[in-house]
């Protein structure tokens, strides 16, 4: 297995400072957030965050891009892409941009299912991740499907359901332990035996389900929140279990949400957790 970090969750650092950290403290990829975002007075994970490029104008700023990743001596997990699968001019330009890099492939946005009928909207989707499977092809790229709540493919079901009868040289799916916490968990190796070849890439956070104050009847609603690698509610050595016996060896990346410890710290933290529990698991699996 190789490990990357995708930008999103290193706000605070610029790209130039996000490729050298990381390459300092041993990773070996890293996945580049790439949206339009909001500005925002401090970094945040989803608006004015550093380490994002924008996707206006990403065409001529793909240069530094690939200069700045190859300087660091980091590679390519892939792209985080947020071009929303019916977004084909968006989608169009970012399978063009990850060709161009050799980033070999991107993620493709779902649509949130409180945007309509479920129904239609997994009937659209499927037309539009078809026909963003031939474009993939024609760049030499896969477009990839995450696993992501309070979207139409929020289980591995539903993704395989999706994509079931295209090409798995040229869509595929992102598995992903935090989200999985919130909603669409399933046993984990039974769900990546079903992927069968659509699994592709995968990702590693951690979240809680945590109580909030009861309310005046006794009621209590409970509410996610992001947690460290090793406290969240995922079992991130049983999901390594599960990874090596299905012998998925490719990248896995990290995007750590938690803001319990400072960022580099966390990062460095992160790795050598990852790589600690990779090797135990693999270990067990084999025995």
């Amino acid at each position: 297995m190789r490990f990357s970090v995708f930008t999103a969750s290193t706000p605070e650092w610029t790209p130039e400072q996000a490729a050298g950290i990381l390459a300092e403290q041993g990773w070996d990829g890293i996945e580049w957030r790439i949206t339009d975002q909001q500005d925002a007075a401090e970094p945040g994970f989803w608006a004015g965050n550093r380490a994002t490029w924008p996707l206006t104008g990403l065409e001529d700023r793909l240069d530094d891009i690939a200069r700045i990743t190859r300087e660091s001596g980091l590679a390519f997990s892939g792209i985080g892409g947020y071009a929303r699968c019916d977004q084909h001019e968006d989608v169009e330009r970012m399978l063009a941009a990850t060709a161009r890099l050799g980033a070999g492939q991107v993620r493709v946005t779902m649509p949130r299912t409180d945007t309509g009928d479920y129904r239609a909207l997994f009937a659209a989707a499927r037309a539009d991740i078809a026909w963003a499977a031939e474009r993939a092809a024609a760049h030499g790229v896969k477009a990839l499907v995450e696993l992501h709540h309070e979207t139409i493919t929020p289980s591995a079901s539903a993704a395989f359901r999706l994509l079931d009868g295209l090409d798995p040289e040229h869509v595929g799916v992102i598995h992903d332990l935090g989200n999985l916490v919130i909603e669409g968990r399933e046993e984990t190796l039974a769900s990546l035996q079903l992927l069968g070849p659509y699994l592709a890439h995968v990702h590693v956070k951690n979240a809680a389900w945590v109580p909030g104050d009861p309310e005046e009847d006794g009621t209590v609603r409970w509410h996610h929140e992001w947690a460290p690698l090793r406290t969240g509610a995922g079992d991130v050595d049983a999901y390594f279990r599960a990874l090596h016996a299905f012998g998925y060896d490719g990248w896995v990346t990290c995007e750590d949400f938690s803001t319990d410890v400072p960022l580099r710290e966390r990062t460095r933290d992160d790795l050598a957790y990852l790589r600690a529990v990779a090797a135990r698991t693999a270990t067990t699996a084999a025995a």
